[in-house]
Order: C-alpha cells, then sequence, then structure tokens
C-alpha cells in the first residue's frame, strides 16, 4: 500500500513558488484548462496538489528559477502539527551534521523521503543554509508558541556576560582550562550559539556547551542546529563537547555538578506552573524561596546556582519583575550581596512580548576571595528612553546604536564622562520598602537630551496649531442654516451592495500561528484588529508574505473604507496607509467611484446616530450590523461636495489627537526640567 500523500498547497503559496504575485496565478486558473483542479478547500480558497501545481509550472514553463528549498517547505509544513515538523526538521540536520539517524523514533515513510530529499539539497546547495531555511519557515509558523532571542540581542547578551566575568581580578572564562556555556531554557539555540561565538572571539580554547528545554522538539533543534554549525562553521577549532537535553531544568537539572563560566537565558515568562510546591526547600534558593508569582525570580537563582565562582549570568525578563511587590526580598538579596551588577531596560520592540520594555539582568558570582562588595552599586542603563519610539513612525531596533549604548554603558559608567541614561546607583538607595530596579525611576533626563526634544516638539506643536486654527475657520465657514430642509430618501449599505454601487467584505481571524506579534518586516502584511483600535488604532502585529494566511485575508487597500462592527470602537475611515489586514468585527467596503464618493460614504456611515440605529446587542458586546447603516441618496456631484467637509473634518480630528498626545508630553517634560532647577537666569 502507498504511504504517499498529496501535500496542499493554496493559491497565495503557488503565487510565491512561482516569483508571481496571486491575482496572477487567479489568472493562470482561468485561461487554462489544464491548470490542475483543486484537491480541498473552497471555491473562494482552494488548495492544489504540490505535485501537480510543479509539473504544471514545469510544463508551462513558469517554474520560478530560484532555490530549490523553496519547493521544500510545503511538503514540511503539511507533514501534520508543530511537534511532527519540527522533529523532521531536527532529523534533517541531524543527518547534516554527519550523525546517525535517531534509531528511537519511527518516521513514516513519505516523512523519511522528504527528509532524504532535503539532506540531498543541503549536500548540494550548503547544509547551514537548507537547515536554516526551514527553521526559520517553523518558527515564523509557530511564532506564538515559541519566543526566541533575536540574533543580535543574543550576541549583546553573550558580550555582556563575557565582560562581567572577566570585568574583575580573580577566577575568569579559562581559568579552569576550558570554558562552559549554558542555557538552561535553550529553545532552538540562539543564545547557545552566540554564547559559542563570542568565547571563541574572546579567545577561548576548549569549549563545552551545555543546553537544555522542556520541549523536546526543542532541545533536539537545537542539537541538531549546533552541530551542523560545529561541522560547516569553518571554525579553526573544534567544539571540545556539545551537550543539548530535553529536560525541566528547574525541576530536573540535567547538569548538577558541572559549573559554568557563562549562563545565558530568557526564561519563560509568566508561567505560575514552574515547581513552587516540590522545590519549596531546594537548596538553589539561596536569596529566598521564589513566590509563586515569580517564576522568573526562580530562574534567576538557578543561573547563578549554575556559576562557577568568578561566572556571570545574564538574562532577558519582562519588566515587572524589577518592581512587582512580592519579589523585593529577593531583589534585595541580590543587591546586597552584589550578585545582580546590572540591569538594562530595552526600548520596546526588541524582542517578544514587543510591546514592553524588556530588562537584561547581569548577574555575576563573586570570585575566590572576593568577600560580599560593601556599599557597592548598581549600574543601571535606560536604553528605551535613550531610543524612544516614534509613534507617527514604523520602528525596528537600530541594534547597532542599541549595542553601542550598552557597551558605553558598562566601560564609561565610572568615568566623568558617563553617558546619558546612565548611573551607577548606590545600594543604599534602592534598598527600601520597593526595592524598585526599573532603570527610568533612578536615572533623571540628561539636559543635553531634554533641550533639543523640547525645541522639537514646540516646532510640531506650533505646527499643529497653525493647521488647527487653518482647519477650523474652514469648518466654521461651512453654511449649515442654508441646508435643505427636505431630507432626501435614505438608503442602506446592504442595498447598495446588492445595486453593485460597492462591495463589503468581513475581517476574519487568521490562524494563530500564522500572526507575528510586534512591527512588520518591510515586505510584512499588518494586520488590525479591535484590541489594536481600542489601544491607539495601531497594528500591533503582521503576517508573512506568501503565506496561506495572506491568501485568505480581507485586505483593505488605500482608498477602501474601514468599518468597525463593536459599538465600544465604532468607527469609518477612508484607508490611507499601506494595504493591511482586518481581523473580526473589521469590514472592507469598496466604492464604484461613478457612484459613490468615499469620503461622502466614510463620514456618513460613522454618525453616531446611524450607528445607535443598526446596533444590536443580542450578545454581551453590542454589535454594528454594518449592512443597515443608512446613507442618503444625493448626486454624486452633492456626495463629492459633503465628501470634501468629510474629509476637512477628518484630518481637524487628527490634528487634534495629536495635539493633545504632544501638549501632555511637553507639560510633562517642561514640569521636569522646572523642577529640577534648569529655568536660566534672565540677564
Amino acid at each position: 500500500m502507498s504511504t504517499s500523500r498529496a501535500v496542499p498547497v493554496t493559491l497565495a503559496e503557488i503565487a510565491r513558488l512561482a516569483g508571481v504575485g496571486r491575482a496572477a496565478v487567479s489568472n493562470w486558473r482561468r485561461r487554462h484548462p489544464s491548470f490542475p483542479e483543486r484537491i480541498a478547500g473552497t471555491d473562494t480558497n482552494p488548495q492544489f496538489s504540490l505535485t501537480d501545481i510543479e509539473g504544471w509550472l514545469r510544463d508551462n514553463k513558469k517554474l520560478k528559477k530560484s532555490a530549490e528549498r523553496e519547493w521544500l517547505w510545503p511538503g514540511f509544513e503539511a507533514l501534520g502539527g508543530r511537534d511532527e515538523t519540527g522533529a523532521a526538521i531536527a532529523e534533517v540536520g541531524r543527518l547534516l551534521s554527519g550523525r546517525a539517524s535517531d534509531e528511537g523514533e519511527e518516521i513514516r515513510a513519505d516523512t523519511r523521503a522528504l527528509i532524504e530529499r532535503a539532506v540531498d539539497l543541503g549536500q548540494r546547495e550548503g547544509g547551514t543554509e537548507t537547515f536554516a531555511f526551514l527553521l526559520r519557515r517553523w518558527l515564523d509558523v509557530h511564532v506564538r508558541q515559541i519566543a526566541t532571542t533575536p540574533e543580535p540581542l543574543a550576541s549583546l547578551m553573550a558580550e555582556l556576560a563575557l565582560r562581567a566575568a572577566n570585568g574583575v581580578a580573580g577566577d575568569s572564562p579559562g581559568s579552569y582550562g576550558g570554558t562552559t556555556v549554558m542555557d538552561p531554557a535553550c529553545g532552538p539555540g540562539h543564545l547557545l550559539l552566540a554564547g559559542a561565538d563570542a568565547a571563541r572571539v574572546s579567545g577561548a580554547e576548549a569549549l563545552t556547551l551545555l543546553g537544555s528545554d522542556r520541549d523536546a522538539v526543542l532541545a533536539s533543534l537545537a542539537d541538531s542546529r549546533i552541530a551542523l554549525a560545529e561541522r560547516e562553521g569553518h571554525r579553526e577549532k573544534e567544539w571540545a563537547q556539545v551537550s543539548v537535553r530535553a529536560a525541566d531544568s528547574l525541576r530536573d537539572d540535567p547538569f548538577p555538578g558541572t559549573p559554568a563560566d557563562i549562563v545565558l537565558c530568557n526564561p519563560p515568562f509568566n508561567e505560575r506552573d514552574w515547581g513552587y510546591e516540590e522545590l519549596a526547600t531546594d537548596a538553589r534558593w539561596s536569596h529566598g524561596l521564589p513566590p509563586r508569582t515569580e517564576p522568573e525570580l526562580a530562574w534567576v537563582q538557578h543561573c547563578l546556582a549554575q556559576l562557577r565562582p568568578g561566572g556571570a549570568a545574564v538574562l532577558l525578563l519582562p519588566p515587572a519583575v524589577a518592581a512587582r511587590k512580592a519579589g523585593r526580598r529577593i531583589r534585595g538579596s541580590l543587591l546586597r550581596t552584589g550578585q545582580l551588577r546590572a540591569v538594562v531596560a530595552l526600548p520596546p520592540g526588541c524582542a517578544a512580548p514587543h510591546s514592553v520594555s524588556l530588562h537584561l539582568w547581569v548577574l555575576r558570582m563573586p570570585a575566590h576571595g572576593e568577600g560580599t562588595p560593601v556599599g557597592d552599586r548598581l549600574l543601571v542603563a535606560d536604553a528605551a528612553s535613550r531610543f524612544p519610539r516614534d509613534p507617527e513612525e514604523k520602528w525596528t531596533p537600530d541594534w547597532a546604536a542599541i549595542s553601542a549604548f550598552v557597551r558605553e554603558a558598562v566601560e564609561e559608567a565610572d568615568s566623568p564622562q558617563a553617558p546619558a541614561y546612565v548611573r551607577q546607583v548606590p545600594v543604599i538607595e534602592l534598598l527600601n520598602d520597593e526595592v524598585d530596579l526599573t532603570p527610568g525611576r533612578h536615572i533623571a533626563p540628561s539636559p543635553a537630551d531634554t533641550a533639543p526634544r523640547l525645541a522639537e516638539s514646540w516646532r510640531e506643536f506650533t505646527g499643529l496649531t497653525a493647521n488647527m486654527n487653518k482647519s477650523a475657520r474652514l469648518l466654521a465657514a461651512l453654511d449649515l442654516a442654508t441646508a435643505a430642509a427636505d431630507t432626501p430618501t435614505a438608503t442602506t449599505v446592504a442595498d447598495l451592495a446588492r445595486a453593485g454601487a460597492l462591495t463589503l467584505r468581513g475581517g476574519q481571524q487568521p490562524p494563530e500561528e500564522s500572526i507575528h506579534a510586534g512591527p512588520p518586516s518591510d515586505d510584512g502584511l499588518p494586520l488590525l484588529t479591535v484590541p489594536d483600535l481600542l489601544v491607539d488604532g495601531e497594528p500591533r502585529s503582521w503576517l508573512a508574505p506568501g503565506t496561506a494566511a495572506v491568501g485568505e485575508a480581507v485586505i483593505a487597500e488605500p482608498g477602501d473604507i474601514v468599518v468597525v462592527g463593536v459599538a465600544r470602537a465604532f468607527s469609518a475611515w477612508v484607508h490611507e496607509g499601506p494595504p493591511t489586514a482586518l481581523g473580526p468585527q473589521l469590514h472592507a467596503v469598496r466604492v464604484q467611484p461613478e457612484q459613490l464618493d468615499a469620503w461622502f460614504l466614510a463620514g456618513s456611515l460613522r454618525a453616531p446616530a446611524n450607528a445607535r440605529q443598526a446596533g444590536t446587542h443580542t450578545t454581551n458586546s453590542s454589535r454594528i450590523d454594518v449592512r443597515r447603516l443608512q446613507i442618503r441618496q444625493v448626486p454624486l456631484g452633492e456626495q463629492r461636495r459633503y465628501g470634501e467637509a468629510f474629509r476637512e473634518l477628518t484630518a481637524f480630528e487628527r490634528l487634534l489627537r495629536r495635539a493633545a498626545d504632544l501638549g501632555t508630553s511637553l507639560v510633562r517634560d517642561l514640569g521636569d526640567e522646572l523642577a529640577a532647577g534648569r529655568l536660566a537666569n534672565q540677564a
């Protein structure tokens, strides 16, 4: 009996594989009778056999001339769930690194054939590149379930750990005959590889990498990845030892009695089931039993317990760990013993979750003979304030600038020319009732930075007020008293749709695994949801290009009208930004310009009275039936006249909102400056 299965692909995936737009594939399907028949899905969202599509593209000379690895992914994605696909990719890496196949794992014949195809391709086009491609695609699909450390951040963490370990006289990496790098929650291995690279650059001779993760698939991927890097990384010397195990490091330490020189860790956040009851008397809690609600402080103490004297650890932690009341006793103990050396606040967007300013904690185990520092200080660096995000612009981390700032903070903190947003805080100042270690709480804004920012804000505010005055004069001049007394006949969105004057499409929830958090990549598709509108209206997630989710998404193009179908966030506007996917309860309306004016329609739809009439209360939250929203029936010329007024009103509203936000910021910053006594004396 055959074990082969047809691998399904969507129109969007075919477009990516062929190197064309989705519309071109739809056109091929209509024009060419030989185009393969769908094997699954619906007429709207069909799925086709990958083998049939590949053959058709080749026969019609439309096969994309690019890396063959693009054709691998649909087969891996079709293997089944997250674990099945991840295990197959790990097997590819294992075989490419020259290791034997895992005999304890049974693999289906069709999966084995796909793995062998990937290995063959890797041997021809590069094993590291092929494995990295498959791993990246797998991580992209499961981005909501797996939090990885971006490579620039991983490199920065490794550099900080080595600097902390070497920065004080006494034992240092290499003084025990080798350097051991450990990650007790290694995921797919980003931090372990960064630690290996940093150790090699620093001149480490024998190098040992120790990693563990309670997710067996992630541990297997990390093991294969490191083995492949060792084989194909063109390193001058072989690693002495590599050991990555599937284990829960808090409950069952896989490396007891094996001290590390460097520990790097991006632990799981906010997990209540971390072993509070069974680990209550664990010897690792030298600073106190972590409260049930403080699992991150359990990871902090676990990492410290893995260090040999003189070793250092760097952890990526959520900002609440620095300030939550439940953890103040442990934070105080870390300060008194001098084991917590620095806290660095990163700008939001540096790693998941992208909406918060994550912190780097740098810890160091005192070397033999060092003793406990008395009256010591904690280095705090506020990169979040040093590199503020402009809410009006797309923002991605400038890793070169952020890394340079952190390096300078560490190198120059004790000098009179210490950089702005950096301070050495006496520990005695921090040992109060809160023990709040948030860097921004202890760093005053630099006058050198504040003055230019205030000047720029005042320039923008002056321009805003001038535009507001201009817009207000235009709106105030509207002669509402001469409006016609007779009310024109009203129609509904549903009636206009039936007449062909507009099309109405309702947004939908993409699969969770297809959604990426944070600012979109250069070619990513922003995803707008109702929760985004309740915050500030900016998309907080995106979809990767060329995926099935994009092919099935409802996309608002520039000139379309977006209507919110929830009463608490009800609105309607003409979309003027980049193409954007719409989530549930958001609707895209596209008008026929020879029949309807978009600005007139948007302004009419968003009238509060209109929403009340079209509202429903059949569920716990009031919904708006967009099809029941009403519009006055007036000639196109009259629509355009009203449309111009609606456009001006929308511009005025935006100016008011920006002026309010900027005014609040100005009041806050100027108040700080005055309170600090920086008002110059008048001659």
